[in-house]
């Protein structure tokens, strides 16, 4: 997994950026195949905002975009919501139950 953080407009400290590297590395647990990962932190007029970019083989890319006044903040809400996005995808693929009209219409032919 390629992981890249950037900031713009914000000094990054060694313990920010070891705690976004650190739920990056949680994210394992959902048995995706995550290919890379893009971190963007930028200053705005009003606080900051947070982009995790997670592309996922065989999957559209989850995109998830967070703003404060805190970084911190920021950074773990942005983290909160990567994790419940990956979460249901992982249900989405795990789950056998949830068939299309389309694998129900080549059981009956």
């Amino acid at each position: 997994m390629n992981v890249q953080v950037r900031a713009k407009d914000i000094t990054l400290h060694d313990n920010t950026r070891a705690h976004i590297e650190s739920a990056i590395e949680g994210f394992s647990k959902y048995t995706l195949d995550i290919t890379t990962v893009n971190v963007s932190l930028k200053a705005e007029k009003k606080g900051v905002s947070v982009e995790f970019d997670i592309h996922i083989a065989h999957a559209e890319p989850v995109v998830i975009n967070q703003s404060d006044d805190n970084l911190d903040a920021a950074i773990d809400l942005a983290i909160d919501r990567a994790s419940k996005a990956l979460r249901r995808l992982h249900t989405k693929v795990i789950d056998h139950n949830n068939s299309s009209v389309k694998d129900l219409e080549t059981l009956d032919a």
